[in-house]
């Protein structure tokens, strides 16, 4: 019986036991409700394969897709006073800047670097929308403020991802002053004659909207992302207005000018170098010829 119970039976169990699937493997579309293969979404850029849904992408996917070779250096972003405010709802502010941390890896919901996008020099700030639905504090405004003076020290293309909520209430007007704050920074950068655009993505709402992110000399936006100041329900309330369908989505606001562009993502990059290059090199493409006749050429041919 010990040779059937020891060595046979464990052998059956194994083969008819289900085999435990690591739970994140597989993601679900929001758009069409398909499950998509995680390394397939991945290659993929997180557009859904079936529909064409853009998911949001990784902060640090986001660096590595728009640089050239996927080549950048992070820049070490300054140290801001924590919770300012000692604010509390539910929980302490302080244990959900801690829980964030923990969940995202990052130290708030910014991340700036520099490289290069088809060989201009630009200095790149993207939000992580996992970080606090992507909301603006002072740390945020700082890194906005840092990435600014860092593209006018480098003579740099300034380039900013915004993925938000908003404000971040816990630090209540302390986050509204980043919206004068960052818009100051971008005025500087413009000041100088430096490219700076705003990469739309879903979502975009709140205070980033009413800042920094509808200041730029282009605007690009990514298919179907949320842009717009407050929500839908919020706005039919207040005007007792019935919207149009998808009023504050990119395909609507391009038609309606408030965007210059909309690309699908993996279009992104080649269309930010072509941008960039248009900007930073100003000069003529080609040679340039002159449209005046040679005077002595003319002259030299009979019947002239």
């Amino acid at each position: 019986m010990s040779w059937l119970t020891n060595f046979v039976r464990p052998k059956i169990q194994s083969l008819v036991r289900p085999r435990e699937v690591p739970e994140n493997l597989w993601d679900k579309c929001p758009q069409c409700g398909n499950m998509i293969y995680r390394r397939d979404l991945e290659k993929s850029l997180y557009v859904c394969p079936h529909c064409g849904h853009h998911l949001r992408l990784p902060a640090k996917n986001r660096l590595a897709m728009l640089f050239d070779e996927g080549k950048h250096q992070r820049i070490e972003l300054p140290k801001t006073p924590v919770d300012p405010l000692r604010f509390r709802d539910s929980k302490r502010y302080t244990d959900r800047l801690k829980e964030a941390q923990a969940k995202s890896g990052e130290q708030d919901a910014l991340i700036v670097a520099h490289g290069r996008i088809g060989g201009v020099a630009a200095v790149v700030a993207v939000f992580d929308f996992d970080f606090m639905g992507g909301s603006m504090g002072m740390a945020v405004g700082d890194g906005l403020i840092a990435a600014a003076e860092l593209a006018v020290l480098q003579e740099a293309a300034l380039i900013v991802v915004p993925a938000s909520g908003g404000a971040r209430m816990q630090e209540g007007v302390l986050s509204l002053m980043q919206l004068a704050r960052t818009t100051v920074a971008v005025d500087k950068v413009k000041e100088r004659r430096l490219p700076y655009v705003v990469l739309l993505t879903d979502p975009t709402t709140g205070g980033v909207s009413a800042s920094f992110a509808m200041l730029g000399d282009i605007h690009i936006a990514e298919p179907g992302a949320q842009i717009g100041f407050a929500g839908t329900r919020v706005i039919e309330t207040t005007i007792r207005e019935k919207l149009p369908d998808g009023f504050q989505r990119a395909e609507y606001l391009l038609e309606h000018g408030m965007v210059d562009m909309v690309v699908p993502r993996a279009q992104l990059r080649d269309t930010l170098a072509r941008i960039l290059g248009i900007l930073r090199h100003r000069g003529p493409a080609g040679e340039v010829l002159s449209l005046v006749p040679q005077t002595g050429a003319a002259d030299a041919e009979p019947g002239h």
